[in-house]
């Protein structure tokens, strides 16, 4: 799998989605992770001196199958933190506009930390995504990931689950940074946490909020998530995440539920 990418590129403007960047709703619609991704990796390519610590996605419209590109600018930029924005367009429209927050980091503070219940990673066994099925029956992005589980826990049966993923490069040949990493399981709360399956209830995120308070360390990243649903067709994802080390960050997607056709 080594090969395998999320997209292609010939100009580092346009970017070509794989199969493995396909959505479970629609064919010719893309997972919004992959592409927040790439998000993240125009505006770091920006502000290479200080870390991104949060960004806000608006998914406005599908993002299509048949390619994109990326424009990314600093809005403000300051001694201590800078903000910047980007769109994702496709010819003359808005598909995606982002924001996001970047801060300058110390060599050292001595600070106390909080208490955080690490899952325990060399345990945890290997098993699918939560949810494999798709609208369309295509390749789409939950072939391109590596998932573990808790071997305590049951797997793919929805409510609150903590996951560990490993996921495919954003780009072939280029080694994704660390924030690059974390994004397609960020963009996928809904998807690990249920509380009906998708024969009964559609669940779509149109945003998602990504905080980061410390650099993933590891390939391997976890996610600790529970969906709230409501009976107004309204919901919020909300998965703590971290690595092999500790917590790096929470991720929360608000959700539009309706009946399944």
């Amino acid at each position: 799998m080594a090969a395998d990418a999320y997209f292609t590129t010939r100009d580092g403007v346009w970017f070509v989605p794989s199969d493995f960047a396909r959505g479970p709703w629609d064919a010719e619609s893309c997972h919004a992770g992959p592409p927040t991704a790439l998000i993240v990796r125009a505006l770091e390519r920006l502000v290479s001196h200080q870390a991104l610590a949060r960004l806000t996605v608006e998914l406005r419209r599908p993002i299509p199958m048949s390619g994109f590109a990326i424009e990314a600018e600093v809005r403000r930029t300051g001694r201590s933190a800078t903000f910047t924005a980007a769109r994702l367009t496709d010819d003359d429209r808005v598909l995606v506009e982002a924001s996001a927050t970047h801060l300058r980091a110390l060599e050292h503070l001595d600070v106390a930390t909080a208490p955080f219940d690490l899952p325990d990673f060399s345990s945890a066994v290997p098993g699918p995504f939560p949810i494999t099925d798709t609208r369309h029956g295509l390749q789409a992005f939950s072939s391109s990931i590596e998932v573990r589980y808790d071997p305590s826990q049951s797997q793919g049966s929805g409510g609150p689950t903590t996951v560990w993923m490993r996921t495919i490069p954003i780009l072939a040949d280029e080694e994704p940074s660390p924030i690059q990493r974390l994004c397609p399981l960020a963009d996928s709360g809904n998807g690990i946490s249920y509380n009906n399956y998708l024969d009964e209830i559609l669940f779509m995120n149109p945003d998602l909020t990504l905080a980061v308070h410390r650099q993933p360390a590891s390939e391997w990243v976890g996610s600790r998530v529970r969906s709230h649903w409501h009976t107004d067709g309204t919901g919020l994802a909300d998965a703590e995440l971290f690595d092999t080390i500790g917590p790096v960050g929470r991720a929360t997607q608000s959700l539009l539920l309706m009946p399944a056709p």
